[in-house]
């Protein structure tokens, strides 16, 4: 599953998100922000809000952490001027109050832990799939798809600041991306046979991405 996000990613298909958060990253942080990727993966977001703040003219502190060994050599390789560890969202190896913006981008919640790490202030950026997200994927996969449910859940110690939408379609080029974006959804594990047989047969499908990002602050 690690492996099929590299790849999937490098191929900039969910560029629109990366956008939306690096423009939310330069909006929301200070001269000399710290940044903290939680679940980070490859470093695809981490690389392009770190790239991106030093665009604007900002000197940012970037780290990202993962459970994944694996992912993260990866992610070293992509960018030395960011700090990697492996880590739990749980435990995290960092001082209270140090962070001022946390992404956390469909990894384990650990709010209470966010709120250790961020400063007063600090803004928390946390990616959910929308409701028709892949949608098209899924009509391929299922007999009677239905859509993500979506709502704001309001978090002890944070203000709700706001959602942003980021929707658009994609067309995936080859029977390995389709493949490679099929492992990275909870679908792989629990889609029927028939369904994967279905998809596999396909040499391209256009199907739609849709995200919400969720922006707290610490109050």
């Amino acid at each position: 599953m690690a492996a099929a996000r590299r790849d999937f990613l490098s191929r900039d298909y969910y560029r629109p998100l990366k956008e939306a958060l690096c423009a939310l990253a330069v909006e929301r942080t200070g001269d000399a922000p710290a940044i903290l990727d939680t679940g980070c993966g490859e470093g695809y977001y981490t690389c392009a809000i770190h790239n991106a703040l030093k665009e604007a003219g900002k000197s940012p502190r970037t780290a990202g952490t993962d459970i994944s060994k694996f992912i993260l050599r990866y992610a070293a390789k992509r960018e030395k001027g960011i700090e990697w560890a492996v880590a739990s969202s749980y435990h995290l190896p960092v001082a209270d109050e140090s962070i001022d913006l946390l992404l956390n981008c469909f990894s384990p919640l650990a709010i209470e832990e966010f709120q250790r790490v961020l400063k007063p202030g600090g803004t928390f950026l946390y990616v959910v799939p929308a409701a028709r997200h892949l949608w098209e994927m899924k009509e391929v996969l299922y007999e009677s798809p239905y859509p993500n449910e979506e709502k704001e859940t309001p978090y002890e110690g944070f203000s709700y600041e706001g959602i942003v939408p980021v929707d658009a379609s994609i067309t995936l080029q080859s029977q390995s991306d389709i493949h490679a974006l099929f492992q990275m959804t909870p679908y792989y594990w629990k889609t029927p046979k028939e369904g994967s047989e279905r998809l596999a047969k396909l040499d391209t499908l256009t199907t739609q991405i849709s995200f919400r990002i969720h922006v707290f602050r610490k109050k």
